[in-house]
């Protein structure tokens, strides 16, 4: 069965995305982009490829339907197949995919009502 292979990103739910924002920035020395987060760069995995992660606040809109106030992505390497074996498992798979340069993307709940989003990078870097 295809597993997770890491940790895609982190992103949480802030009452005030901008504050919050600004507070890692100059608390924790944070570079946050445009786009309301950062991305954290890595090598040496085994075929020594990068593996970065993406670390983010928003509003939380895309966690629906959870109430947590984060959700964590996971890089897996077939998303098809494992959206089909968590579905044939009895998990709560959500119908909506989504395929776009960045990578494909589905989401399953966990039995407490977390929204867990399954990342599979593109073949090529963006």
């Amino acid at each position: 069965m295809p597993r997770v292979t890491g940790i895609g990103g982190i992103f949480i739910k802030a009452s005030q995305p901008d504050q919050l924002r600004e507070w890692y920035r100059k608390h924790l020395g944070l570079d946050i982009q445009s786009w309301g987060g950062t991305i954290f760069s890595a090598t040496g995995s085994s075929n020594g490829s990068t593996a970065d992660t993406t670390w983010m606040i928003g509003d939380g809109s895309q966690f629906a339907p959870s109430q947590a106030p984060f959700m964590i992505n996971y890089r897996v390497d077939n998303l098809p197949v494992l959206l089909d074996q968590l579905r044939t498992a009895g998990c709560q798979v959500l119908e909506q995919t989504e395929e776009s340069e960045f990578g494909r993307f589905g989401w399953v709940i966990d039995p407490e009502g977390n929204k867990i989003e399954l990342w599979q990078p593109p073949t090529e870097p963006v």
